[in-house]
């Protein structure tokens, strides 16, 4: 099986480039703000021209699945994705297929 693991700053480009396609602007123009709480999960606010959309665990792995197929060109549907708060790295996805 084989794993590997997004870094948090993959993880906001995972979220710039899946906002961008939701509201049509470019990804570059989009802010991310992850945020983690022990009851909700993990969540993230995009911003683009002062207008905030908010994001739940569920928009992270939809996120996540594009980025794996655009980006990294692999299987998106086929990966197990594990988001994880990390004492250093800060927010990272473990991905296995």
């Amino acid at each position: 099986m084989e794993k590997i693991t997004l870094s948090e700053q993959e993880i906001v480009n995972a979220l710039c480039i899946f906002h961008g396609k939701f509201r049509n602007v470019d990804p570059n123009n989009v802010q991310i703000e992850l945020m983690y709480d022990d009851e909700t999960g993990f969540s993230a606010e995009a911003e683009v021209n002062g207008q905030i959309d908010h994001y739940n665990t569920s928009n992270f792995i939809a996120a996540l699945r594009l980025y794996i197929d655009e980006q990294l060109h692999r299987d998106a549907m086929g990966a197990r994705i594990l988001l994880d708060l990390h004492d250093d790295e800060g927010i990272i996805a473990n991905i296995e297929w």
